[in-house]
């Protein structure tokens, strides 16, 4: 049976919202669990740990058929209608390099400048954030001059300073599950690179505008050539006010980076595309550590439409306002304390060991979050999906904690 290109594309995307197998491919549901678990994997080979002592893939209940994945953050969603759409048209130019499709790289990237003030020189892109991040790690980092960053926080960094063996010093979240700033701060001097997640994952919450200011600042006095990289992958969630992007702090110091993604609000995190900004010199030495022409054709042309589709993000943050509260309060009802949660997911003081909670919720069909440590034995972190995911998932967490709310 013959399959037009647009058939084959709304095969893939699953028409008009109902999303197949493949759209789930193309938001990547548990992509970000998966590459945990790889960095596991290897933190395992280096220690000699054996596989039952692993923290990933190994010892796990086997999950029902179409079970609700709760564990990578994903847009349960994917990406936008327009988005689609615009990435069936782009389809046309799968077999282009992506600098000449229409539209091409160097479209997204005057985007992106346009969009933040800034020059096309002053972006790079990559094959989602998970690129630039592994990138600045290897540009910015030595043994002499290693990273700084929290803990638990995104682990790709840390696990990529482990495997070149760069120094590294991870510094213990405060007890509201924020990066601990001023211990974060004591010790970047003479550091190669500070990792500031903001918002963190997995504890959910962020800084203010002004904490970080603030601290790029002390930084920067007291470690010139410290380069900072503020991770926004969560920026479109974010409801506490005092919050505001670390764009503008771009003008004022040659060694802050601010990093973003396609995969959250945008739902493209099987599609793959990252950006940073920062000045140019800066972003030159990071895009050296890149791979030319990063990123796919469709990608690109579903990004160029949503990241100027404003409403849609709008519509993606209220959706997702909502189910997080009804999931938060659920587990406030049952007596189960949550951090302030400016993402999609929540971090839930559980007060039992991450893996019995996973595991019993796994044959029930719900999956939820892997072990961070040093907050394993007490903490899970659980992803905001679609409201009627989480009225079936509230059901299974009733039954497994035994809650009467």
């Amino acid at each position: 049976m013959s399959v037009s290109r647009r058939g084959f594309v709304r095969t893939l995307t699953g028409y008009p919202r109902t999303p197949s197998a493949m759209a789930l491919m193309i938001g990547a549901r548990g992509r970000e669990d998966w590459a945990a678990a790889e960095l596991t994997e290897f933190d395992a080979q280096q220690s000699g740990a054996t596989q039952a002592g692993r923290r990933g893939r190994g010892n796990r209940p086997e999950a029902p058929p179409n079970s609700i994945r709760l564990s990578s953050n994903e847009n349960p969603l994917g990406p936008s209608q327009a988005a689609l759409a615009a990435a069936e048209k782009a389809f046309q130019f799968a077999g282009r390099y992506p600098m000449n499709a229409q539209p091409a790289m160097n479209d997204f990237r005057a985007l992106v400048a346009k969009k933040n003030g800034l020059q096309n020189d002053q972006v790079a892109l990559g094959s989602g954030s998970g690129e630039i991040l592994d990138g600045a790690v290897r540009a910015f980092t030595s043994a002499e001059k290693g990273l700084v960053t929290g803990l638990p926080s995104y682990e790709d960094p840390a696990g990529k300073a482990k495997q070149l063996k760069s120094g590294l010093k991870e510094i213990p979240v405060d007890a509201a599950g924020k990066l601990d700033i001023e211990k974060m701060i004591a010790a970047s001097t003479g550091a190669g690179l500070v990792f500031l997640c903001n918002p963190n994952n997995p504890t959910a919450t962020a800084h203010g505008s002004q904490v970080i200011s603030d601290a790029v600042a002390r930084i920067t006095k007291a470690s010139p050539d410290t380069v900072i990289l503020i991770d926004e992958a969560y920026h479109d969630y974010v409801t506490d006010p005092s919050y505001a992007t670390a764009v503008p702090l771009i003008a004022q110091y040659k060694n802050v980076l601010v990093a973003r993604t396609m995969s959250k609000a945008h739902g493209m995190a099987g599609l793959r595309l990252g950006y940073v900004m920062g000045q140019a010199e800066v972003v030159a030495r990071l895009d050296n550590w890149l791979m030319p022409y990063n990123v796919n054709a469709m990608a690109v042309g579903a990004a160029t439409v949503s990241l100027a589709d404003d409403a849609q993000l709008a519509r993606e943050k209220a959706r997702n306002t909502e189910a997080k509260k009804f999931t938060v309060d659920f587990f406030k009802s049952a007596g189960y304390e949550a951090t302030d949660s400016q993402t999609n997911f929540i971090f839930v003081k559980l007060g039992k060991p991450a893996k019995d909670f996973r595991d019993a919720c796994t044959v029930k069909g719900i999956l939820v979050g892997r072990d961070f440590p040093p907050m394993e034995k007490t903490h899970c972190r659980i992803s905001i999906g679609t409201m009627e995911e989480m009225q079936k998932a509230v059901d299974v967490f009733k039954s497994v904690l035994g809650a009467k709310a």
